[in-house]
């Protein structure tokens, strides 16, 4: 077992038992919105999808120092993991975000809104990271640049988070400032438990991830070690078997 596969099963075991339960606490606990109705119950879906995908940037980004101060490949393939992670739950974001704006503004998509486009500019930058890496051929390299991309841009998502906070334009629903917002307390308690399975999804399914292609390379290890070995055996000569 390699070293990201260990407490994998019990994070999985938390992730499913906190995800049941926000689920259960949104669909039978949590009351009703007063002016949207049920469909508000997706709030507590892509909220904290938006949320952990922007934390997971910025996690990538302290990775990737990680990796340039150390020259450690372990720092680059976490850097890997957690933005090819944060660029999926971006985009269900986004879809659920879709959703939610249409059965609430009756559009799916509104360029007028500052969060809206500030999230959009976000994933659009980051889809350009695979490309960019994978057009390096030279490993060194290749982890070196994604490495100052995934520090810079990093840096860039809290920069932009905050600029769009200053704005005087809010027209999409803010339910998170340092009072809670203005949710009763059941909503609040389904909000953060949702929040919390959404983060440890993501730590299970990045460090699933990680122990995935972990055992790639050593398979491939092993694998190259066995052909060199059968490339200096003597023409004819066989192995006992053990």
């Amino acid at each position: 077992m390699t070293i990201h596969a260990r407490n994998l099963r019990g994070l999985a075991i938390a992730t499913a038992v906190t995800v049941t339960a926000a689920l259960v606490l949104v669909f039978f606990y949590a009351p009703l919105d007063a002016n949207q109705g049920f469909v508000q119950k997706i709030f507590y879906i892509h909220v904290p999808l938006a949320i952990v995908s922007l934390v997971g940037y910025c996690l990538g980004g302290v990775y990737g120092i990680g990796y340039l101060r150390t020259g450690d490949r372990k720092w680059d393939m976490r850097s890997y993991c957690a933005i090819h992670m944060s660029l999926i739950f971006s985009i269900g974001g986004i879809i659920t975000g879709s959703i939610w704006a249409k059965a609430s503004w009756g559009h799916w998509w509104l360029w007028s809104v500052p969060t809206l486009v500030s999230y959009l500019i976000v994933i659009l930058l980051y889809c350009t990271y695979q490309p960019l890496r994978f057009s390096i051929e030279d490993p060194e390299r290749q982890a070196q640049y994604a490495a100052v991309f995934s520090v810079v841009a990093g840096a860039f998502v809290p920069m932009n988070f905050l600029v769009v906070r200053l704005s005087t334009q809010f027209i999409h629903p803010h339910v998170l400032n340092l009072q809670g917002g203005n949710m009763p307390g059941s909503m609040k308690l389904a909000f953060y438990t949702s929040l919390l399975g959404i983060s440890l999804l993501f730590a299970t399914l990045m460090k699933f991830e990680m122990a995935a292609k972990q055992t790639r390379i050593e398979t491939r290890r092993l694998r190259r070690a066995l052909v060199g070995e059968d490339a200096v055996r003597p023409l004819g000569r066989t192995v006992a078997p053990s």
